[in-house]
């Protein structure tokens, strides 16, 4: 390509979105290389939805163990003294989790290598617009240049200027716990605060989750809040709500830790407290006036960096994509942008509009239940169609796995679903789950909105049975949605698209 330059495309960050956008430019045939600090993976990989998910999948089987699997006949407890029979072993699966973190770097380095892409380990700032400087863990530098930069530098946890801050760890720092604590305080009201907080309190501790409000997972559709909020505290949580958050963090004359809320209130006794209350764009270190990159002056995206909708910077060279950006945090999302990039930038003319969308993004949240949504919440689509446009389908139910269970149908989990349709089609623009199984159904229902599906649609699929996901094709008067049964006319009318 441009000859005069060391590189057609250097990539700063070996995260999701880096290494997919530098595969696919490779692939191209462009010459790259990514310079990563760290790990290769980024976040995702070494400290978030992959690690997560194990931790997730420990606590899933800690609850069958300790509340389902007697109710199948299982026996759970000794005969003998009633002890619990299954007991974990924290440090084996700490290490067995991270040896499989480790297996999964050395995956993404051999696919560097069978793809083209050079590696390269260290620390990168801008000199000018195609100009890096990068400095080794030996503290040699030199100066790469290329005609096209991309920063995919990602994201880390937010740091909270409170008193003891130094007795607190992060999202991060719960990777690195030796020992599972008996008593911990998590901190936070997004998804990673509730994540964690449900697989806690699912592998045995007391669990306290601090948020500033009333509930959690406040942008969410408000079946998902109340439904969460209901099964976080019939699983034990200790919810302190309206807090205003931390004040400070003390130990005790026991080596125990005291949590003061800006409420007034106090957490005593506790081993942990994890701080969960947000994430900043990792671009500090990035030298950016030097390339004339803006970053976000204003609003809730403040601080991280200015792109268009082709991932393209204040500067016509140098591209951002991923958590820096701040758009959809997500890892698939910044893998899809990356590629889409690299398509424009290195594919040839069909490729010149290639460019990834931000609408209806699929989203789960490992809580204890899961949750799945993709599209627009209740108030958003009033707000975007009009009241009077939309139509909302709503199930409530408990799943089959506890219909044999012996208690009271009040005291079973419950699964909820919400279809929230506009216009006269009764185009489906919200779908939203929180219960069993809800991670796993939703990838193939995000399709049929990404396809512009209807309730019509939906209700000409035969439903699986028996099934969760089956709910969401039959509810409502099954088939008699306007356009399925024919209908010319509809009270719904769409006044905005």
């Amino acid at each position: 390509m441009v000859n005069n330059y060391d590189y057609d495309f250097l990539v700063i960050g070996g995260g999701s979105g880096g290494i997919a956008a530098a595969k696919r430019a490779a692939n191209h045939g462009a010459k790259v290389a990514v310079i990563e600090k760290s790990r290769l993976g980024g976040t995702c990989v070494n400290v978030g939805c992959v690690p997560k998910k194990v931790m997730w999948n420990a606590a899933t089987i800690a609850d069958i163990l300790s509340h389902d699997a007697k109710q199948y006949g299982f026996l759970t407890s000794s005969p003998v003294d009633n002890s619990s029979i299954a007991k974990i072993d924290y440090p084996m699966l700490k290490e067995k989790r991270d040896n499989y973190i480790k297996r999964l770097n050395k995956i993404y380095a051999n696919g560097f290598e069978k793809a083209g892409v050079e590696h390269i380990q260290g620390f990168a700032e801008f000199v000018n617009e195609h100009t890096l400087k990068v400095t080794d863990s030996n503290s040699t530098e030199r100066n790469l240049t290329a005609a096209k930069i991309l920063i995919a530098t990602g994201g880390r946890p937010m740091k909270l200027p409170i008193k003891g801050s130094q007795h607190t760890i992060d999202s991060d720092g719960f990777f690195e716990m030796e020992q599972l604590p008996e008593s911990v305080v998590v901190s936070g009201a997004g998804y990673i605060a509730v994540e964690l907080a449900g697989v806690l309190r699912s592998l045995g501790c007391e669990t306290h989750l601090v948020v500033r409000k009333e509930t959690a997972l406040r942008t969410f559709d408000p079946m998902i809040i109340e439904q969460l909020d209901a099964e976080m505290v019939r699983s034990g949580i200790i919810i302190h709500r309206n807090s205003k958050g931390i004040k400070d963090v003390m130990i005790d004359s026991s080596g125990k830790k005291i949590v003061g809320l800006q409420s007034g209130d106090t957490i005593n006794g506790i081993d942990q407290v994890i701080m969960a209350v947000g994430r900043v764009p990792n671009v500090e270190t990035l030298n950016l006036k030097s390339a004339q990159v803006k970053l976000i002056s204003e609003g809730s995206k403040t601080g991280y960096i200015e792109v268009d909708e082709y991932s393209t910077t204040s500067s016509p060279y140098i591209f951002a994509l991923g958590d820096v950006c701040g758009r959809v945090e997500l890892t698939p999302m910044a893998i899809a942008a990356g590629r889409r990039l690299s398509d424009r930038l290195f594919g040839g003319s069909q490729f010149a509009n290639a460019k990834v969308s931000y609408e209806n993004v699929p989203t789960v949240v490992f809580s204890h239940p899961t949750i799945g949504t993709v599209g627009l919440t209740e108030p958003q689509a009033a707000s975007t169609y009009g009241e009077d446009q939309i139509k909302v389908y709503k199930s409530k139910f408990a799943n089959l796995y506890y219909g044999i269970f012996d208690v009271d149908a009040d005291d079973k989990p419950k699964t909820c679903m919400k279809l929230i349709c506009a216009g006269k089609e009764e185009k489906i623009v919200g779908l939203h789950v929180i219960g069993m199984g809800s991670d796993e159904m939703l990838q193939g229902f995000g399709v049929a909105l990404k396809m512009g599906a209807t309730k019509a649609d939906f209700d000409s699929c035969v439903a699986i049975h028996p099934t969760a996901a089956e709910e969401i094709v039959t509810m409502g008067t099954w088939g008699m949605s306007p356009q399925f049964t024919g209908a010319k006319e509809s009270p719904l009318t769409l006044s905005k698209m």
